[in-house]
């Protein structure tokens, strides 16, 4: 079978979230760069893989796909017998906490990411208002994440590692190198879960290949 990969940029958020599942699984990949500064997302061959021209697409011998999250369904689901189980079911919790993750910590997370950490990369300014909008957004987000962990949930489905813990890493990591850091830090359940998760060997893994810029 042809090797798997996966296109897009080394630095992405989205890609570094499909490369932490696929490395939880122990699946030789290799990343095929895609680089958005001079719009190769939106060259012929990168749309013939996705059409809405955004990054990752992943190419699993005849499958294509797009979306990070349906990616990361499809590998936890295809090898699951490979690694850890990171979609058992039934599970009420992994369902929802899949949700959260996609509608209430990523539009909260994200733009404050761009902000603090990607827009100074491109030699731009972060923009006070918006860091304090969605630092207060993601604030409150992680209050629920806070009063959820003490119950004594180890894991956000429970006492296993998930799909669920797997698909906030990358953005997880991303705030840990911002001035932001202490929305994880101050709240001691979301900072146990933290250093928990990012501690897995898959993920030392995958962050080492992140081209951070010295210092970050």
């Amino acid at each position: 079978m042809a090797p798997i990969k996966l296109y897009g940029m080394a630095l992405s958020a989205n890609v570094v979230r499909v490369a932490a599942v696929l490395n939880e699984k122990g699946l030789d990949f290799e990343i095929v760069d895609v680089d958005l500064r001079n719009g190769a997302h939106k060259h012929p061959e990168f749309l013939a893989l996705n059409p809405f021209g955004q990054i990752p697409a992943l190419q699993d011998g005849d499958e294509i796909l797009y979306e990070s999250r349906a990616i990361n369904r499809y590998i936890a689901t295809k090898y699951r017998s490979q690694g850890p189980d990171l979609v058992p079911t039934p599970s009420a919790k992994l369902e929802t906490w899949l949700e959260v993750e996609s509608h209430h910590f990523y539009p909260a997370v994200s733009p404050l990411v761009f902000e603090l950490l990607i827009k100074p990369m491109l030699g731009g300014a972060p923009d006070a208002a918006v860091v304090d909008k969605h630092a207060a957004d993601l604030a409150k987000v992680l209050d629920v994440y806070e009063a959820h962990l003490a119950k004594g949930n180890k894991y956000l489905a429970g006492d296993a590692y998930t799909l669920a813990d797997a698909n906030h890493l990358s953005y997880m990591f991303m705030l840990s190198k911002t001035s932001k850091a202490e929305l994880v830090a101050s709240r001691p359940h979301v900072k146990a879960w933290w250093d928990d998760i990012s501690a897995r060997p898959a993920w030392l893994k995958t962050v080492a290949s992140v081209p951070l810029p010295p210092g970050a």
